[in-house]
């Protein structure tokens, strides 16, 4: 049986690599480990880290199809990242002119929660830690 300990990473493919670079650095904070222009593939590759050690590569390529979301779309549906104050969180992102949806609780497991797009409308959703029944 597969048992695996947590999550490397999770790969995104950015329409605008310098807007989304931005993004996930300075608006979410994410810190970067690698970065890598790869010639043959006309394409960057950025290596982001979250504390926790979790990785989010960051990809570039030359016009990459639209991503299907809504209605929504089979396969992988958002990003979830902890963080430890919701409130603090969505006026960080209110502060860099990012909408976010109003927060609701998770009736299953008392968390909160809340959604916003990246750059490209990929759904990346807020959870508070530790408020999770």
């Amino acid at each position: 049986m597969l048992r695996p300990t947590g999550v490397h990473h999770v790969a995104i493919i950015a329409s605008d690599y310098a807007r989304s670079r931005r993004f996930y650095t300075e608006v979410l904070g994410l810190q970067v480990v690698h970065e890598h222009y790869r010639a043959e593939r006309q394409s960057y590759k950025l290596d982001l880290q979250l504390p926790d050690g979790t990785q989010v590569e960051l990809f570039s390529f030359p016009e990459p199809p639209a991503r299907p979301s809504y209605p929504e779309a089979c396969g992988l549906r958002h990003l979830a990242l902890r963080v430890a104050d919701m409130a603090a969180s969505v006026a960080a992102l209110a502060a860099h002119g990012v909408a976010v949806e109003p927060v609701r609780t998770d009736p299953f497991t008392g968390a909160l929660f809340t959604f916003f797009a990246d750059p490209d409308g990929l759904p990346i959703e807020l959870v508070e830690e530790g408020r999770a029944r």
